[in-house]
């Protein structure tokens, strides 16, 4: 029965703590060294290996199936943490465990990064494993007793249980800065590490947001006494705010000098105009939107949120906070949301209201026709904003607008020759690799311009002053192009823009004309002040210099 024992778990056991340690050297960039790691983290990982093995064997009752099914799911990790290092600048942590639920349910933002072929094949080779153990390797069940077998296998992932509490308990805090905790920790150790600094954190207190203390005081907009000291316009003279999140803008011309010059004429002119403009620090690298889309809607900074800021949604979902949807409808603005994608992706069916939206509108409320590329055309998403604009129920509107015809995976497009005479004029035709994803982002920034320019104009068309907010939500994704030309900074650009400013020669130093650099969680705050002005400010707005009396 000993030697039974031994052959029958032990060997497969060591066997897949090895392999375990193989799979994690393939990650890049690689982990530090197991030896070199600590205890406590070291713990973990062997910890674990033993309660993953303990427990699948308990379910496939094959300890080497076992083994090869644990590993396969470490191999899955390990390209999905790999692929999201080279496109994103952060490997997998426990948070993105959710995301291949969305692989299911949005496959196209997910599975062609990861790789279609390799989803094929390592589905297959999965299907072929699973069905060649079954046949080949016998059940212990058939071996031995079940009281033996309940015995074994309880026991290997008790004390895997046990090693991981002990690892968790001496394990120093993460720093959230999921590169070095991989590179420090391991693969098995950091997921335990960011699971557990998420349980253990707490969501920010509503007081925290700097909209607090206005959007919990309902008073009409009319109102002259809106605040102490304030200078309240009254309800006609309120400007529509317009808020545009653009999908993955910037401005590549800096880092890229094959770009047309002429590309962004729209964005250029209204940097020229703008109350403020300059670059926005954003929480995000080629993806993860909501990221920085929630920092600029609460106004809160990512380290507010602990372990929850890699997607402050779900905390959302049950403990909403004051924003700046809520403080213009404290206002009496009437407030809405267009985003050209399922409401319920990132659960912004369910967080947006909490918010203070009255109205969501997703692409349920766009057509067919609407498509540029694969998704619903920044144009379509303008004429859009121009209908609700020309709605006027007597009350301002604060409308906030997430698009996406910029959105990848790029690669799914073919580049278009016709198109670059707008965009890479130089180029050679065929282009070479690092240009063909590029070509793509270039073509739909220009659209994006071209969305900036019937947004100005829809706001000028109406009898109510208007108020723009502009910016990107990060970078795009194009590690061909960054690895051949330079690395963006990763900041993207923001700009604040009025109808009042329509028609006037700016002075050669006009009132905010100077680049100011911001972070993602001030760009509300300041929106916000540019309709109320700054003595509407409580101890979290900080009032600040008006625009026309900085130098």
């Amino acid at each position: 029965m000993q030697a039974s024992f031994t052959l029958a778990l032990i060997a497969p056991l060591t066997a897949g703590l090895l392999g375990s340690l193989l799979c994690e050297a393939l990650l890049k960039p690689r982990p530090r060294p197991f030896w070199q790691r600590g205890i406590a983290a070291s713990s973990i990982h062997v910890g674990s290996w033993l309660l993953l093995f303990g427990l699948f064997t308990l379910l496939l009752q094959r300890p080497w199936f076992a083994v090869v099914f644990i590993l396969s799911l470490q191999l899955v990790i390990v390209q999905s943490s790999n692929t999201k290092s080279r496109t994103l600048n952060e490997p997998f942590i426990c948070h993105d465990f959710e995301y291949f639920w969305d692989a299911i349910l949005h496959p196209r933002l997910y599975v062609p990064f990861f790789g279609i072929g390799l989803a094929i094949a390592a589905s297959s080779a999965g299907a072929v494993a699973i069905g060649s153990f079954l046949y080949f390797e016998s059940s212990l069940l058939s071996q031995w007793s079940g009281a033996s077998f309940l015995l074994a296998t309880f026991g290997i992932a008790a004390l895997g249980a046990l090693l991981v509490g002990a690892g968790l308990y001496k394990l120093p805090s993460v720093s959230l800065a999921p590169a070095a905790d991989l590179h420090s920790l391991g693969l098995y150790s950091s997921l335990w590490a960011y699971g557990s600094a998420l349980m253990r954190s707490s969501p920010p207190a509503a007081a925290s947001s700097p909209f607090s203390a206005i959007a919990k005081h309902q008073k009409p907009a009319a109102d002259p006494q809106m605040a102490a000291g304030s200078r309240a316009p009254d309800n006609a003279a309120l400007p529509n705010v317009v808020l545009v999140q653009s999908e993955s803008f910037c401005d590549p011309r800096p880092w890229c000098p094959e770009v047309a010059s002429t590309l962004l004429t729209h964005f250029d002119a209204t940097r020229a105009e703008a109350i403020q403009h300059g670059d926005l620090e954003v929480p995000a690298w080629g993806a993860n939107t909501v990221r920085t889309e929630c920092a600029v809607l609460t106004g809160l900074a990512p380290e507010t949120w602990g372990a929850r800021q890699f997607n402050p949604y779900r905390t959302l979902t049950r403990h909403p906070l004051p924003s700046i949807a809520s403080a213009f409808k404290s206002q009496g603005y009437r407030t809405v949301c267009i985003h050209p994608y399922p409401a319920t992706f990132y659960m912004r069916d369910q967080v947006f209201p909490k918010l203070g939206f009255d109205t969501f509108i997703d692409v349920s409320e766009f057509d067919s026709h609407d498509k540029h590329g694969q998704y619903i055309s920044d144009r379509a998403v303008a004429r859009k904003i121009g209908r609700l604009l020309e709605d006027d129920d007597n009350r301002p509107l604060f409308l906030f607008v997430i698009t996406m015809e910029n959105h990848g995976p790029l690669h799914l497009e073919a580049p278009d020759e016709a198109r670059l005479a707008a965009t890479l004029p130089n180029a050679a035709w065929p282009l070479p690799e690092y240009l063909r994803d590029l070509a793509v982002y270039l073509h739909h920034l220009g659209e994006a311009d071209q969305m900036l320019g019937s947004v100005k104009t829809a706001l000028n068309s109406v009898a109510r002053p208007g108020l723009l907010g502009w910016y990107g939500d990060h970078v795009p994704i194009l590690p061909a192009a960054y690895a051949h030309y330079s690395l963006p900074t990763g900041s993207t650009p923001y700009m604040l823009w009025s109808t009042d400013l329509v028609g006037q020669t700016p002075s050669p130093a006009p009132a905010g004309h100077a680049p100011q650099k911001i972070v993602a969680n001030e760009l509300g705050v300041r929106l916000f002040k540019q309709v109320f002005g700054r003595d509407i400010s409580n101890d979290v707005i900080k009032a600040e210099p008006e625009p026309q009396e900085q130098e």
